[in-house]
């Protein structure tokens, strides 16, 4: 079985037909999704997905990338964290991709959401891209080893993979490890240790290969899982009891 660390169900190209995507999981033996919020004023819709299905969860936060929104206070995510099914706090974090100039309030944001996790006691999923090293800075400065939790769609180097598990961390993998041009993170794939590994499709976007260019869902988290057993060698089943078991642990979800 597979779990779906992280999707986006309530965007629409995919709530539009939530009882096929839960027909395809089934069919592909992905047994759970975590349905991950980017801002609070989606997060009741966030709610109702989640809410739809037994092993469907939900997570609360605001994505870094999202400027002009409802800044979140701790008291609000802490709220939100009480809701049934949420068993998560984010997605947050740094992206100096996207976004160029004075990025304080990003990272102030991202400072808001870990001192809530530590409130609540439940796990961070984070986003970082081309800010890696204050990401760790902060991750450190504000004790988020005090909860852990995921380094989401991962697509960073070892050692910077390996100071995040330091702190308590698991490495997530999407479909970007199913690209033939993905070498680096292929090693990075190879040498995470199973017991720190998640996989997730970051539905509905990269799909992967070879779905790779259309409308990504929970089901293809298998060819994640299936890239990640032909770069180890050892059997997908393998991948997918231990990923499945770590994010079960981590979230404190029933299987």
């Amino acid at each position: 079985m597979f779990v779906d660390s992280h999707c986006h169900l309530d965007f629409p190209e995919l709530r539009a037909d939530l009882p096929a995507i839960a027909a395809a999981m089934e069919a592909n033996r992905v047994t759970h999704a975590l349905c991950i919020s980017v801002e609070l004023a989606t997060l009741p819709a966030v709610l109702e997905v989640a809410g739809s299905h037994p092993r469907w969860y939900a997570t609360a936060g605001v994505h870094p990338d999202y400027e002009a929104t409802e800044e979140p206070g701790i008291d609000t995510l802490v709220a939100w964290a009480s809701q049934p099914k949420v068993v998560g706090i984010g997605e947050t974090g740094l992206d100096y991709y996207r976004l160029t100039g004075d990025l304080e309030w990003q990272r102030e944001r991202f400072r808001t959401h870990i001192r809530a996790a530590r409130q609540v006691g439940k796990p961070l999923i984070i986003h970082t891209r081309a800010a890696a090293e204050d990401t760790l800075r902060i991750m450190r400065e504000e004790g988020a080893d005090a909860v852990g939790g995921v380094m989401h769609c991962f697509t960073e180097t070892e050692s910077v993979a390996r100071a995040a598990m330091e702190m308590g961390f698991l490495i997530s993998f999407s479909g970007i490890v199913t690209f033939k041009n993905a070498l680096a993170l292929k090693s990075v794939a190879q040498a995470i240790p199973l017991d720190r590994m998640l996989i997730e499709t970051d539905s509905p976007y990269l799909a992967p290969t070879p779905y790779r260019g259309k409308t990504n869902q929970p089901a293809y988290v298998r060819h994640v899982a299936e890239e990640i057993a032909r770069l180890r060698e050892v059997d997908v089943a393998r991948i997918g009891e231990e990923t499945s078991n770590n994010f079960f642990q981590l979230f404190k979800v029933p299987r």
